[in-house]
């Protein structure tokens, strides 16, 4: 590819969750097909599957968590709970902060460093109480040396893309991008320029490598695309058929192409600064 060529992050989110997810995550990004991963830390098998990312070259980051009980206890709740609670300020600052400290901690005793970005399962990093919280956060223990933070404020998309999927995106950016993303520049902390990846699981969908094309069409430069790969999925792995989908044609050699088409290459927003 030639030197002119857009930037992207392809972040490959739930490293931890299971031994399938951390193996595809680990061969993409062998393969230089991710750029970043985030870790959900608490997951029991991240402290055995946490060495392998150290030598990759990819931005490591804290995939924050609020909703899955996967390991230490912990303030966990459905996402339609905790949302409530969060729009109604009815989370009680001191636990949300225990359990932002808690996972940031996790991160250091396990990579032995700060974390290259953060952001959250289900997106619940962006959501009131918590963006406060974690901001707050973020300032006191980096100060100068901040992560970059992830905006789910969507890209452009695609018109030939199902509604309902277009639609969901966009509900995942209303949900507190846009006021995330003011905490994030007043802490003066990076975030990525426009978001794609995201598609209702639960609903009849069109196959993932044409939603990618269709995805990738519009993408500016430092654009995260959010995938979800998996090589294998055990039965109690939520969308574990999707998420092998993911990475099979993560893996192929189609989306090398899609790449050298479109005048992208995959790159780690943590270099944004002597790239740009």
């Amino acid at each position: 590819m030639s030197d002119n060529t857009t930037p992207i992050v392809v972040c490959a989110d739930d490293y931890g969750l299971e031994p399938g997810v951390d193996e595809a995550i680990v061969a993409l990004a062998a393969r230089r097909r991710l750029s970043a991963t985030g870790c959900l830390v608490t997951a029991t098998g991240f402290v055995h599957s946490a060495p392998a990312l150290k030598a990759l070259p990819i931005d490591v980051g804290l995939h924050l968590n609020f909703t899955e009980d996967v390991g230490p206890p912990g303030a966990y709740r459905p996402l339609s709970s905790l949302m409530a609670l969060a729009y109604a300020r009815r989370l009680a600052a001191t636990t949300v902060r225990q359990q932002i400290e808690q996972q940031l901690d996790l991160f250091h005793d396990h990579l032995g460093r700060a974390p290259d970005f953060v952001d959250g399962h289900l997106h619940v990093h962006q959501l009131p109480v918590i963006r406060e919280e974690l901001v707050s956060a973020l300032r006191v223990r980096y100060g100068a040396r901040l992560p970059w933070l992830r905006d789910t404020r969507p890209t452009h998309l695609a018109s030939a893309l199902p509604l309902m999927q277009r639609i969901k995106a966009h509900v995942i950016g209303a949900l507190g991008a846009r006021a995330f993303s003011v905490l994030a520049r007043d802490l003066g902390a990076e975030q990525n320029n426009g978001f794609v990846g995201a598609y209702d699981f639960s609903r009849a969908h069109p196959d993932y490598a044409w939603m990618l094309e269709q995805w990738l069409l519009n993408v500016r430069a430092w654009t995260v695309l959010m995938t979800h790969p998996a090589i294998s999925a055990s039965p109690r792995l939520a969308f574990g058929q999707d998420r092998r989908r993911e990475f099979q044609v993560l893996a192929s050699d189609g989306f090398s192409e899609l790449l050298e088409r479109f005048n992208l290459r995959v790159a780690r927003l943590s270099t944004r600064t002597s790239q740009v």
